[in-house]
């Protein structure tokens, strides 16, 4: 349901296997994270696909807590996506385009447990800012 989605694009000037790497490492989503609110990842070091699980220490304001993404989407060097137990998804697709990739980052609340309640919160609104810092951090760690 495109109604309950934000995205935001950018064409980053690097190779798409170069960023899904770091979009499959969850060590690196504190670098990347434009939101402020991803820590640190939890437990061993890991490369993401369809199915793995990965923790995450993070903060709200000054509320630091720990959530369990389960990764719901895949496919290599196009496609990831998680999602925690409230159901709502974290989706990076890749597209090579001239100059390298375009990026784009999605918030899909329609998968979402309570999706009112991710509304009357206000993410759908607050997210895309977060989203566009996130792809320029994301850039600067991997364009040539």
């Amino acid at each position: 349901m495109a109604e309950q989605q934000v995205s935001v694009s950018r064409v980053i000037a690097a190779s798409p296997e170069a960023i899904f790497d770091v979009l499959t490492d969850p060590a690196r989503h504190g670098e990347i994270d434009g939101s402020g609110m991803v820590q640190q990842a939890r437990g061993e070091s890991q490369r993401l696909e369809l199915g793995s699980q990965f923790g995450m220490d993070m903060k709200l304001g000054f509320l630091p807590y720990r959530i369990t993404n389960t990764v719901v989407e895949y496919e290599p060097n196009r496609l990831i996506a998680w999602c925690h137990p409230g159901k709502h998804r974290w989706r990076y697709e890749l597209e090579p385009v001239d100059g390298g990739t375009n990026v784009t980052e999605t918030f899909d609340w329609s998968t979402a447990v309570v999706p009112k309640a991710i509304e009357l919160m206000g993410y759908p609104k607050k997210h895309p800012a977060n989203m566009t810092a996130t792809l320029e951090r994301l850039a600067g760690l991997v364009e040539d």
